[in-house]
This record gives structure tokens, C-alpha cells and sequence, in this order.
């Protein structure tokens, strides 16, 4: 099992680059969770429900307030693309047009992102990024960095940014990835890294914005997170495909989106010659929206079995109707329901690769562990976490 970099190590670590970097002390750090979906995938730009916790695993961005109009970024992250040091021109308040332009290295278009929508004063800065989400795992990697960026600004503006709900905040990440990431994604990783609560998973209604606390404080429950390590980058056409089809599925049943559909709008799509691939496309978010608020009610009640077999259900309709799933996660799901003390299991994330999450009784988490790693054809990372916190600015 990995162990997962205390926030506190983290933080000192980024310092230290910082100072290696910059010759000099950061005045202001800020920190955002990962998120695992533990069910409602494909659901939030259906307007849908979903059901995600923060993770203890964080980005951490440390730094300072410069003079001038540019800012200075360093990403320690070793998946990211070259350069690690980068110039940003920051945002010209005389300026109509925001010069803060998406392009090369991919990773700083996320925090380009977050500066051209960031609802307040933009001083220049220097930074220092550090993550233990990992990227391409399905975690959310990107919207850590989005939030992590956001409460950073924050933090270099003091008071005036307490003003802002975190609402939001979030909707003004989600656009950054939207604008500068290419990636038309839904609300629910900027949402649960913005507002995730210690000991709680968060049910979203995407539709509404509305969001409710679910406890989830079992000392005998873990969520272990199985990382396939097949990476997946979802700004192709796969992600965006499937998104289009949910739309011409509402638009056939002449609904505003997918939340509104029911099991006889499936049926009529079948009798008007609908393409297969947008029936099962349907098929899945309508079923997916049920099972999610279903799971919200079985987690409130301590119902764990129930949980379960809905996340195996969610599991099976994502591989067969809405064909995000790839043999690798697939074979993980397996090995988990065939080991003792699994209550359920299922691919997370956008699909193509990444991680399952799976609910397993504590004292049977390593034997699980070790029937995979006996049984995996490919090599897999192993995370056990809890509910964690969501993003905040850390005094240093």
C-alpha cells in the first residue's frame, strides 16, 4: 500500500524548493484535495447527482506577491510536460482583452485558467507547486491544481476574497478547464475539492448546485483506491463523444437534459430507431442519477451492502453502456469481488484507464491487496483513505 505524503511534509518540502528557487521565504501557502467519485459518473453534465469524497492526497502551492506584470511558476511534478519553470503574463487591468493565453506546457494552462476567471485583484506572484494526486489516475489531479490555484490567490489577497462563495469559486475552476484545458467536465471535481468535508462524502445535485454532507465515519469501512497505472488523458474525442450523445438523447426525447429522463424515455428512443450507441449512452445516466441517490440513502442508513451492490451495478453499466472501461480496470473490479470481505467495486473517473474504488471491511483490506497484486496482469498502486478536508489556505 503507498503511503500517502502527510499535507505537513508536503508543505516543508515545497518551502525548501521554494527557497532553492527564489532565494527567499514564501509569505502565503494554499492546499486542494483529489477526489475519488464513489458513484454518479457521467452524471454531473447530465445535470445529474454524484457522490465524491476528498482525498488526502493534495496539491500544495506556496509562494509570494512580486511586483511587475508577470508571474514566476515551478511544478515539481514529474508527469508534466517540459518546461517545469514557466512565465505567466498576468492580467492588465486596462486591458479589455485578458492576455493570459492557453498553450505550452499543458500544465500551466490549468493555473492560466484560474487566473483569467478568478473573481477578484490578480497581483503578480511567484510559486512553487508540489502534488501527491496522481495524475492521469482518474483523481482528479487537474481540479486539485485548479483549487489549489484559487485558494492561492485567495490567500494573496486576504480578506477581500472571503467575500466569494465557494460556489463560485468552483464554477470559475470549472470554466478554467472548459476555456484552457479543453476538457468540457462537469462541476463535481472543482465542488467536492472546493467544499469536501473530514468524514463525509458530498452529494451533489449538478443541476441546482445544492450539495449535502453524508457522513461516512466507519472505522471497519475503508475506501481503497486501486490505481490500473493505464494513463488517460481525456481532452480526445472519447470524452466529448459521449457527452454529445447524452445531449442528442434529450434533445430525441425533447428534454432539457438526461435528469429529466425516465426508463419509458429509453424505450421510446428504442421505437424511434435511436443509434445504439445513444440508447446505452441514455440508458446509463438515467439508471446512474437513480443509483447515486439510492447510494446517498443506503450510506446515511450505515446500509453497506446496499452501497455495494450499487457500485457493482454502476460498475457493469458504465463497461457495457457507456463503454468508458478498459480490460485493465476491469480485471481489478473482478479480482475485488472475488475477494472475501469486498462489498463493492467500481472504475472512477472519466474512464479509459485509471482507478477503481472499492469499499472493503478493514480487516480484510490487505488480503485484498495481495489477491490483486497475485492476479494483475499489469503492475497496481494501492491507496487506503478516509474522507478527507477540502481546500485551504495553511499558515506558514
Amino acid at each position: 500500500m503507498e503511503t500517502i505524503k502527510p499535507l505537513d511534509s508536503l508543505l516543508q518540502e515545497a518551502i525548501a524548493k521554494f527557497r532553492e528557487e527564489f532565494q527567499s521565504e514564501p509569505q502565503v501557502a494554499a492546499a486542494a484535495p483529489g477526489r475519488v467519485n464513489l458513484i454518479g459518473e457521467h452524471t454531473d453534465y447530465n445535470d445529474g447527482f454524484v457522490l465524491p469524497m476528498a482525498l488526502p492526497m493534495v496539491t500544495v502551492i506556496v509562494g509570494s506577491k512580486i511586483s511587475g506584470e508577470e508571474s514566476i511558476v515551478v511544478t515539481t511534478n514529474k508527469d508534466a510536460d517540459e518546461p517545469k519553470k514557466i512565465t505567466i503574463e498576468m492580467p492588465n487591468k486596462s486591458s479589455l482583452v485578458c492576455v493570459c493565453r492557453p498553450g505550452k506546457p499543458k500544465w500551466a494552462n490549468y493555473i492560466k485558467g484560474v487566473i483569467a476567471n478568478y473573481i477578484g485583484e490578480k497581483p503578480s506572484f511567484m510559486a512553487v507547486v508540489m502534488s501527491s494526486v496522481p495524475t492521469g489516475g482518474g483523481l482528479s489531479s487537474s481540479a486539485a491544481l485548479e483549487v489549489a490555484t484559487y485558494t492561492f490567490l485567495d490567500a494573496l489577497n486576504g480578506e477581500q476574497a472571503y467575500s466569494v462563495m465557494p460556489t463560485d469559486k468552483a464554477l470559475a475552476c470549472q470554466k478554467a478547464e472548459h476555456d484552457y484545458a479543453g476538457m468540457p467536465c462537469g462541476v463535481m471535481d472543482q465542488f467536492i475539492s472546493m467544499m469536501g468535508c473530514k468524514d463525509h462524502a458530498l452529494l451533489i445535485d449538478c443541476r441546482t448546485l445544492a450539495s449535502h454532507q453524508v457522513v461516512l465515519n466507519d472505522p471497519e469501512i475503508v475506501i481503497l483506491i486501486t490505481n490500473s497505472n493505464v494513463k488517460h488523458e481525456l481532452t480526445g474525442s472519447e470524452y466529448s463523444s459521449r457527452r454529445k450523445q447524452c445531449e442528442e438523447a434529450a434533445l430525441l426525447i425533447k428534454k432539457i437534459s438526461l435528469r429529466d429522463a425516465t426508463k419509458k424515455d429509453i424505450e421510446y428512443l428504442k421505437s424511434i430507431n435511436t443509434d445504439k450507441d445513444v440508447v446505452k449512452r441514455a440508458r446509463h445516466v438515467v439508471t446512474e442519477i437513480e443509483r447515486t441517490t439510492l447510494a446517498a440513502q443506503a450510506l446515511k442508513e450505515k446500509n453497506y451492502v446496499k452501497f455495494g451492490e450499487l457500485m457493482i451495478e454502476s460498475h457493469r453499466s458504465l463497461m457495457t453502456d457507456f463503454e468508458v472501461s478498459c480490460p485493465e480496470v476491469d480485471q481489478l473490479v473482478d479480482i475485488a469481488l472475488k475477494s472475501e470481505g469486498v462489498l463493492g467495486s467500481r472504475m472512477t473517473g472519466g474512464g479509459f484507464g485509471g482507478c477503481t474504488v472499492t469499499m472493503v471491511y478493514k480487516q480484510y483490506t490487505e488480503k485484498l491487496i495481495e489477491n490483486i497484486q497475485k492476479e494483475y496482469s499489469g503492475k497496481a498502486t494501492f491507496y487506503a483513505c478516509q474522507p478527507s478536508g477540502g481546500a485551504k489556505i495553511i499558515s506558514i
